[in-house]
């Protein structure tokens, strides 16, 4: 995921779709300017905090006698984005917020809660950080912010940043606001989500030790099937998708998903999964998702590619790729492969990981 345009896509289906969106970058490579040109493609009035000039009580309510009883009163900005009934909220410079200033934001980004104040439903929270270490005093994020955030790495292209200079830069695409995701295309993605969920059981929750990016948790898988539905409905490439899927769970669980999603079966309106009416993964679709696997992010990408393909092709041959070892393993203990499946070293071929290359039945 390298492409500017691709990152902008992704951040535009996010705040369609109600996620809140952290973008990760160096700093003055535009990730703020990104955020308010989307503002102002939707006409929308937009706030900048900055958490690291900012007491906890500017997102908890500050503490005032009223008619005999204690209210938190929201701060000035939180006021404008309830009068206007929609807005922006970039929390800018996240990493330079303090573990108290962070622990406050809590209910800000997930609920739009400030004080005593409830944001209305069309004000969409946006973050954007440098690296800790490339922050003025920088701390990690901690995991439960974290977790309330889809990540995604705003790249830095020089010829990108030179057609922009010459030419302007690009804007932010808005089909995910213009075709919203329909009932059963939502239906349709949180079904898909929990069918994985019961084979892959263990990806439900997983705690880090140190937060900074998108850790798997049920609020992250939610927020996965929201933004399937939105990139469904928007017809957005499967590298959005891909993005969007790694930034809310983080990348070992989006590899399992995706991959597992590649060789998803669905039944059709026909006859179950493997009869008549058997719907497979377009292999355009399949194809795109395979590139943007092949991707990368910001740190490790050669390692992580090296990884990705060894287990996209032991997924190929009917091999899934062990962690941890450099070849996909032999045949799986659990029986007789099915037929068709061949494997090179072997006669009979080896059957597919029920976790990952299994269909869901």
């Amino acid at each position: 995921m390298d492409d500017s345009r691709t990152v902008l896509e992704a951040l535009s289906i996010a705040v369609s779709a109600g996620v809140p969106t952290l973008l990760w970058g160096s700093p003055g490579t535009g990730k703020t300017s990104a955020v308010v040109a989307l503002a102002e493609s939707l006409n929308w009035p937009i706030e900048v905090v900055i958490g690291s000039i900012r007491e906890p009580s500017d997102f908890a309510g500050l503490p005032v006698v009223c008619d005999g009883a204690v209210r938190l009163t929201p701060p000035a900005w939180a006021h404008r984005l309830a009068t206007a009934g929609h807005g922006l909220l970039l929390l800018d410079e996240l990493t330079t917020a303090p573990p108290a200033v962070q622990a406050a934001m809590l209910r800000v980004v997930l609920e739009r809660v400030v004080g005593d104040v409830r944001l209305p439903d069309k004000v969409q929270v946006v973050a954007a950080a440098n690296p800790p270490e490339e922050a003025a005093d920088g701390w990690d994020l901690a995991p439960p912010l974290a977790n309330r955030l889809v990540h995604l790495n705003w790249p830095v292209d020089g010829r990108q940043i030179a057609r922009g200079l010459a030419v302007g830069f690009p804007t932010p695409p808005l089909a995910g606001f213009a075709r919203p995701p329909s009932p059963e295309q939502t239906m349709q993605a949180r079904a898909t989500v929990a069918a994985f969920l019961e084979v892959r059981p263990a990806l439900a929750l997983q705690v880090p030790p140190v937060g900074g990016q998108g850790w798997p948790s049920p609020r992250s898988w939610e927020a996965t099937a929201k933004l399937m539905a939105a990139c469904k409905a928007a017809g957005a490439p499967a590298e959005v998708l891909a993005a969007l899927v790694a930034g809310a769970v983080g990348e070992g669980a989006a590899l399992e998903f995706l991959s597992w999603l590649e060789h998803l079966d669905l039944p059709g309106p026909d006859g179950g999964a493997g009869g008549p009416g058997r719907v497979r993964a377009a292999p355009a679709r399949r194809s795109g998702l395979r590139r943007a696997h092949l991707g990368g992010g910001r740190r490790g990408d050669r390692r992580r590619r090296g990884a990705l393909g060894r287990r996209l092709e032991g997924d190929r041959q009917g091999r899934p790729y062990r962690a941890g070892r450099g070849h996909p393993r032999g045949p799986h203990p659990g029986g007789p492969p099915p037929a068709g499946r061949h494997d090179p070293g072997s006669a009979a071929g080896a059957g597919p990981d029920p976790a990952l290359g299994r269909a869901a039945r």
